[in-house]
């Protein structure tokens, strides 16, 4: 018979069957209350074996605990369960919760003189970057700041514009990402 503990501090817990389970953060893209309602996304990453899934907010931010994985492999399985329950699948970029916890404790904007105004927006990418940009690039008040493996920081400040930040974004670096503000960030990183 297998030892089961309580995860803590994102990673340490044994699983039923052994193994290490850890925390994860799932990032989809899209997600928004009128396209995905929060209780059908928890039972989707339940129905794929996930275990204490939670969502946090309601953008299509999900936290669970799995057996240690490469992220691509959790990647597919949510997107497959995701298919499966609502016959549909949203884009899923995946971080363990620890590596969240990492970029938040190193503060990359803190290298950066930000207007008072500006949000902070953190871009998640399933692959790093394989072209190499002189940053910053800026449009209309939106800044690409710097790049940290498969994360883009950027920043704006709202304007009568809207979320011009996107445009850049996506102008730079294709459609499959995912944004979220750093206080969206803070918040799943915060669950466990």
């Amino acid at each position: 018979m297998g030892r089961r503990r309580e995860a803590t501090a994102g990673h340490g817990a044994v699983g039923a069957r052994g193994g290490s389970v850890r925390r994860y953060a799932a990032f989809l893209r899209g997600v928004m209350p009128t396209n995905c309602k929060m209780p059908e996304l928890k039972r989707c990453f339940e129905a794929a074996g996930f275990t204490e899934a939670a969502t946090v907010l309601s953008s299509g931010n999900v936290v669970f605990g799995a057996r240690e994985a490469p992220v691509s492999v959790l990647e597919k399985k949510a997107e497959a369960a995701m298919e499966k329950g609502f016959g549909r699948a949203f884009l899923t970029i995946v971080r363990p919760i620890e590596a969240l916890q990492a970029i938040l404790a190193a503060d990359p904007y803190a290298a950066f003189r930000l207007p008072p105004a500006a949000k902070r927006i953190v871009t998640f990418l399933q692959h790093p970057p394989t072209t190499k940009l002189s940053l910053p690039i800026e449009m209309d008040g939106a800044r690409i700041l710097c790049i940290k493996g498969s994360e883009i920081f950027s920043a704006y400040v709202p304007s009568p514009r809207g979320a011009v930040f996107m445009s850049l974004i996506e102008k730079t670096f294709g459609h499959e990402l995912t944004s979220r503000t750093w206080d969206t960030v803070k918040k799943v990183a915060g669950r466990y």
